[in-house]
């Protein structure tokens, strides 16, 4: 793998979150020497922001949770309806998707508890929009709102790892898909993504 470019001065450890994003991206397996190199640091200095490559993972999952969270809370207004915040927030978070996509693979691993612990908050507000929109009656009761939104997020996740060898799918396809996952009509999805 070839250095990453760095800003000038001392690394700092969101720079090093940066280029292990892309790095464990690229090889879930990465190891912290394998980041350092990328980095064009030696690993003392990684070692130096994250003590473990467990810390390292758990930092990246922690800014991962905020930065979605902060979507989510910027576009979950109330006043309007489930399906239409659904569609801004899968707009809105579809970079991050591609960003951190690495998580999903990493969930079902060693680090997979934490993660699920720190991610908890994300899958919190998905369902409590999944519930506010089955009451509205706009999302199915074809399954308890926690599962219908893990399902639909999971699809947005399985489209988004798709896309980066296809580029075929994109945000709209994988807005579409989750929006039927959760039961909206086709024709009023088509009318959400379209307006």
């Amino acid at each position: 793998m070839h250095a990453i470019d760095r800003p000038t001065g001392t690394p700092t450890d969101e720079w090093i979150l940066d280029v292990a994003t892309e790095v464990l991206g690229a090889d879930p397996d990465a190891g912290i020497g394998d980041i350092a190199a990328a980095a064009g640091v030696v690993r003392r200095t990684v070692y130096g922001y994250f003590s473990t490559r467990s810390d390292l993972v758990l930092a990246l999952t922690r800014r991962a949770a905020g930065e979605m969270l902060d979507v989510m809370r910027a576009v979950a207004t109330p006043d309007r309806p489930a399906d239409a915040v659904w569609v801004d927030v899968i707009a809105r978070i579809w970079p991050l998707v591609h960003r951190y996509r690495v998580l999903v693979v990493l969930r079902r691993g060693v680090f997979g508890p934490e993660i699920h612990a720190l991610l908890a908050p994300v899958d919190e507000a998905l369902a409590d929009l999944v519930r506010r929109g089955q009451a509205d009656q706009v999302f199915g009761t074809h399954l308890p709102a926690e599962v219908l939104a893990q399902v639909s997020w999971s699809a947005v996740f399985a489209i988004a790892d798709h896309d980066l060898t296809r580029h075929d799918l994109g945000v709209r396809g994988a807005t579409t898909s989750s929006l039927l996952l959760l039961g909206v009509p086709e024709h009023r999805a088509a009318e959400l993504l379209d307006g």
